[in-house]
């Protein structure tokens, strides 16, 4: 079956009767309302693995790892791959033709299904939850799939949905690039509180002739963190206290700022801003990611900096100079231990000490192409330069030192992401559309 493809990226203008549609879902197959648990700690469900972005896992990693599969899928990879706790995996990829949303099983690297979505759909990443269905935005809607490849719903957005994330009742978080924030309900797509505009939208009721941006308005800058883009990237989430946490560049600010919503379900409105920080120092495109006991939000900007910030008010605790890397998402294990993204950046291991970060220490042998995962046994795993290749590291997230290294044949280029799979699995993809699959 293929997947709703969205065709309003156009610009035409929408009447009232057509825009009210925007509040309207289209239900699948499912009359099933019971609540589904949300993500699953022994897999890697979202873009970063989990609510918090924290891009670490509960699951260990034995070594060493040996290449398992490799399988094309047909066009650039931009968005990580997702696996749920049943080893279903799940991507995006820019394909001209055919299939641009994959699942693959991860044992075998067979196909088990793929469906055509709006074009944008590969700037984001799958987000599974316990039951293998999927959560996937595209031009002008977030949709959700079975673990068979049906369409469950599709909700309309105004904008393109970063990677969706859950809230703690169950519910679907939907941010668009262009501030627009929805809570959705997971089984039929139907929203729980009203929509929350960051970035005021055009007002149809007042103005029936308002002309709608196209739905992939500003997209190209979200990966430069540049102003035409004011959520660049998916939101992190404190399950426990319902508040979220995202990056938004306010129309006319000369910079973005760090944002805080709590969500109220029952509450009027649903939605409302807690606080939002001080303007930042640079553009940022990478996603907010949460301590694990919620106290401390880290966020990487575009120059490199490392910047930590007290969730309780959105204070500035600390920033690491610049040049540890390109502005990806760090990755953040349940003891603290922080490794920056690498994008062509050194590899570092980094510990928070409250007001100041601490060097641990430095690798200025090897240079990430990659964004590093680390797994519960302490060990840290990314791709760096081999030569004129490529190769996936393991190491001690501790001190730094190899615990193993296994090339990825004929890569050149970078990886995007690294994910791990529910029974040790190390999963990444080239920006060339290749995944490799590693067991050990």
């Amino acid at each position: 079956m293929r997947g709703v493809s969205a065709n309003d990226s156009t610009g035409k203008k929408i009447t009232a009767v057509v825009a009210a549609a925007v509040l309207a879902t289209l239900s699948g197959c499912s009359t099933d309302t019971t609540a589904i648990e949300p993500l699953s700690p022994d897999s890697w469900p979202a873009v970063h693995a989990n609510a918090h972005n924290s891009g670490s896992t509960a699951v260990s990693v034995d070594a060493p790892l040996t290449l398992d599969w490799t399988r094309p899928t047909g066009g650039t990879v931009t968005s990580p791959v997702s696996i749920g706790s049943t080893g279903q995996m799940f991507v995006t990829a820019a394909t001209e033709s055919g299939c641009n949303l994959f699942s693959f099983e991860i044992d075998s690297a067979r196909k088990r299904w793929c469906n055509r979505a709006g074009p944008s759909v590969v700037t984001a990443t799958p987000t599974v939850d316990s039951a293998i269905n999927v959560y996937i935005g595209d031009d002008s809607g977030m949709s959700s799939y079975n673990d068979h490849g049906q369409l469950r719903w599709r909700t309309p957005a105004y904008g393109v949905p970063k990677s969706a994330q859950f809230l703690g009742d169950g519910s679907v978080l939907s941010v668009t690039q262009m501030g627009q924030v929805s809570v959705l309900d997971s089984q039929t797509g139907q929203l729980r509180v009203p929509i929350l505009d960051l970035v005021p939208a055009p007002d149809f009721l007042t103005d029936p002739n308002t002309d709608f941006r196209p739905a992939d308005t500003g997209l190209a800058a979200c990966s430069s963190g540049g102003s035409e883009c004011p959520v660049p990237a998916t939101p992190a989430v404190d399950i426990a206290t319902e508040t979220i946490y995202l990056t938004l560049w306010r129309p006319g600010s000369i910079a973005p700022q760090l944002v805080s919503l709590r969500y109220t379900r029952d509450g009027s409105p649903g939605l409302t801003e807690r606080w939002s920080s001080d303007l930042l120092p640079a553009g940022v495109a990478s996603s907010p990611v949460l301590s694990a006991d919620g106290s401390t939000l880290y966020l990487a900007d575009v120059d490199g900096r490392l910047t930590a910030f007290d969730t309780a008010d959105g204070r500035q605790k600390w920033t690491e100079g610049t040049g540890i890397g390109l502005g990806s998402s760090p990755s953040i294990a349940s003891d603290g231990t922080i490794i920056p993204a690498g994008g062509d950046g050194t590899l570092i291991g980094l510990r928070d000490n409250g007001d100041s970060a601490e060097r641990i220490w430095m690798r200025d042998d090897v240079q990430q192409a990659g964004t590093a995962a680390q797994s519960a046994d302490g060990r840290g795993h990314t791709v760096v330069r081999d030569g004129d290749g490529l190769a996936l590291l393991t190491f001690d997230a501790a001190t730094g030192e190899t615990v193993d290294s296994q090339p990825l044949p004929d890569v050149v280029g970078s990886t995007v992401g690294t994910s791990i799979g529910p029974d040790g699995q190390v999963v990444t993809a080239s920006y060339l559309g290749e995944i490799f699959t590693y067991t050990g």
